[in-house]
């Protein structure tokens, strides 16, 4: 079961020739996580299409003035915040996870250094 991408509308990816553009690793980790949850079954695609495109008109509506929202007007569009915000959305209405969980959960990750995207434990499959 693949996940159903928009190819036009607000819910669709950013694309180059066809292809999917992610400008950072985290775009593509954020991507991945959702289209696996969506895969096993967590929630529909429908759900979290509705939740992106929930998440993109609230900033168009902040950045026009229309609406009161949780950022500076003067901060630029990024399509994979809206969808991590999306599929955090998602997981707190299916009550799979709280939003203090996801909260303290971006927060310990927020203060990992630079670099540092793997647990180094032993248990990595490309640990020495």
């Amino acid at each position: 079961m693949n996940a159903p991408l928009d190819i036009e509308g607000p819910a669709a990816p950013p694309r180059t020739n066809g292809e999917l553009v992610f400008a950072e690793p985290w775009e593509s980790r954020a991507f991945g996580m959702a289209v696996s949850l969506y895969e096993a079954g967590a929630f529909t695609w429908p759900q979290f299409q509705a939740a992106l495109i929930d998440r993109i008109a609230a900033w168009e509506s902040a950045s026009t003035g229309e609406e009161p929202y949780n950022h500076s007007r003067e901060e630029p569009y990024t399509y994979y915040l809206h969808w991590l915000g999306a599929l955090e959305d998602v997981l707190v209405d299916l009550r799979a996870v709280s939003a203090d969980e996801v909260t303290a959960r971006t927060k310990a990750l927020a203060q990992r250094p630079e670099g540092h995207d793997h647990r180094h434990d032993g248990n990595h499959p490309h640990s020495h």
